[in-house]
């Protein structure tokens, strides 16, 4: 049978299964017995037929399918279904391999990588577990087990400091809100930034620097750090980044790294050790990176407030509208509550 003969089959196959079978399950449970789709598609169905036609020496199979002509808008609309169906059979990837559109949140970038043109290793999402309000988080990695690789998730927890640290991805025009906030309270800070940024903001980096942040490495391009296995790979989405800095700011980047998005593996922290840099994490963050679904001020306090504790690593993200418009008020609870701020050089 040929390729065009298959294909006919599996049209009739579409059409039964995804269908005319439903349709009729659906008429019979709703006692839609008039519904005229059923008839139309039954009749489709049962007049899909295989003829050939001889061009020159070549020989051609086709389908046919004939109905009465004031059939036809209905028709034209399944057909134009189960096409689609057909389509997508045929058009299916492997099994196991699977394609999905990079998600761009608050901060981030797509991919700088082709996946499949790199080594991967195993990767990871850096988590965390609340036990009680106050206390210590757990994170999916001890504290003593990251500092063999240099990386750090929390600081001294039996001092009342926080390390406040913002992710960087792109200028929104929050960010003179949060340094002028954090100018106010005498609060340092550091702002872990990505190429994008330092490309289009580099202005707001230099007034970062000239008030006492440390701004630190986000990467290039943002990818997913996690599926770098290849060591060159991985050094070059950190230098590349350091050397753009240097020509915006001529100062050498402090070797501070944040994995975007929080994904990481083992061999990751190892290469970013090796490189002479420090990896941070975060004992504390909330969902502050969605533009379209910003955190009101209540719920925004609700998670800063009780969830703060001695040595919190806090991470916040520069372009969220709610931490520009709270932060000076935020800075100001956690020093009622007897916290200082310290920076990750201590650390």
């Amino acid at each position: 049978m040929t390729s065009i003969n298959l294909l006919c089959q599996h049209i009739k196959f579409v059409i039964w299964y995804r269908l005319v079978f439903p349709i009729r399950c659906i008429s019979r449970t709703a006692n839609y017995n008039k519904n005229m789709m059923f008839p139309l598609l039954s009749y489709i169905y049962e007049n899909i037929s295989f003829r050939s036609h001889h061009v020159h020496s070549f020989s051609h199979a086709f389908c046919s399918i004939t109905f009465p002509a004031h059939h036809f808008p209905a028709a034209l609309f399944a057909i134009a279904f189960f096409a689609g169906q057909t389509a997508a059979h045929f058009l299916r990837r492997p099994s196991g391999h699977t394609v999905s559109a990079p998600v761009i949140a608050c901060g981030s970038l797509p991919p700088a990588f082709d996946s499949g043109s790199i080594p991967v290793s195993a990767d990871g999402n850096w988590g965390l577990g609340f036990p009680s309000p106050g206390q210590t988080p757990v994170g999916n990695a001890s504290a003593d087990t990251l500092k063999n690789f240099d990386a750090f998730y929390v600081g001294d927890t039996s001092k009342p400091v926080i390390y406040l640290t913002f992710d960087a991805g792109y200028e929104n025009g929050c960010t003179p809100a949060i340094l002028e906030a954090l100018k106010k309270h005498h609060v340092p800070a550091t702002f872990f930034v990505v190429g994008n940024y330092l490309e289009t903001s580099p202005e707001l980096v230099k007034q970062m620097i000239a008030e006492g942040h440390t701004v630190a490495n986000h990467t290039y391009h943002h990818p997913d750090m996690s599926r770098i296995s290849d060591k060159a790979a991985f050094e070059k989405e950190l230098t590349a980044l350091e050397t753009l800095y240097q020509s915006v700011t001529g100062q050498t980047m402090k070797k501070y790294y944040r994995p975007p998005q929080g994904k990481y593996s083992e061999s990751n922290l190892q290469m970013a050790k090796e490189l002479g840099y420090k990896t941070f994490f975060w004992s504390l963050a909330y969902v502050d990176w969605m533009q379209d679904q910003q955190p009101s001020k209540e719920e925004a306090f609700s998670k800063l407030l009780t969830r703060i504790h001695p040595g919190a690593i806090v991470l916040l993200h520069s372009t969220s509208q709610t931490n520009a418009q709270i932060l000076d008020e935020l800075l100001a609870k956690w020093e009622e509550m007897g916290y200082q701020f310290g920076q990750l050089d201590e650390l």
